[in-house]
């Protein structure tokens, strides 16, 4: 039986990172199927090499058409070398982030069109998509703030040092994104504190697929 996939996406200072870890601490304590947590851009050695590239602050001069085009072949590596054979193997895939996050930040963020984005991620992922994505949803300014009072200056990187303007077209994409794909896609209030918002994550987790994981 094939693994079931799992991603979970949000604009920055949704905490998405800190979730993810211990969705995946309660998933491997209570469910009978191994669990393997990845992300994106990234996971495997290629894709990180790729990820350092797109996020560095030095790399301003970054063509948008470019930062996408990486996006979906860190993905596709990804994926060919990390998702599938677990997936394959029958294991749950835990992912942070995954091709909504190309739709949200490149497509809208960037303005070059989400139909154009999901073009070339077409191309990468073929017919794999999440079986269940978690949107952890949190107002551009607030995830702003918690980013500014988390980190120091030089640890922000090219996506992170956007202004408010882009953090809200990313914002409103994932909203739309959530509307039109209200069979896979599930959002949790990232408002919250942190022991909510695992709780709720967890839990749509188990009501989705109780049966077959846990």
């Amino acid at each position: 039986m094939a693994g079931k996939f799992i991603t979970i996406e949000g604009p920055d200072g949704a905490g998405k990172s800190t979730i993810i870890k211990l969705v995946a601490e309660r998933m491997e304590a209570d469910s009978a199927i191994p669990v393997l947590l990845t992300r994106e851009p990234g996971g495997i050695r290629i894709s990180e090499a790729i990820r350092e590239i797109i996020l560095s602050p030095e790399n301003t001069e970054m063509d948008d058409r470019t930062e996408a085009l990486l996006y979906a072949a860190a993905r596709r590596q990804h994926l060919v070398q990390k998702v599938r054979p677990a997936l394959l193997r029958g294991e749950t895939v835990l992912c942070d982030r995954f091709v909504d996050s190309s739709l949200a930040y490149q497509g809208a963020g960037r303005k070059l069109g989400m139909e154009h984005v999901w073009a070339i991620n077409q191309f990468a992922i073929e017919d794999t998509m999440p079986d269940l994505t978690l949107y952890l949803d949190i107002e551009s300014h607030l995830g702003l703030e918690r980013i500014n009072k988390g980190r120091k200056a030089e640890d922000l990187d090219r996506l992170d040092q956007e202004d408010l303007a882009f953090h809200e077209r990313v914002r409103d994409a994932y909203l739309l994104l959530l509307k039109e794909h209200p069979e896979r896609i599930s959002l949790v209030d990232a408002s919250e504190n942190i022991e909510s918002v695992v709780d709720a994550c967890y839990n749509l987790i188990r009501e989705r697929f109780n049966n077959e994981l846990f």
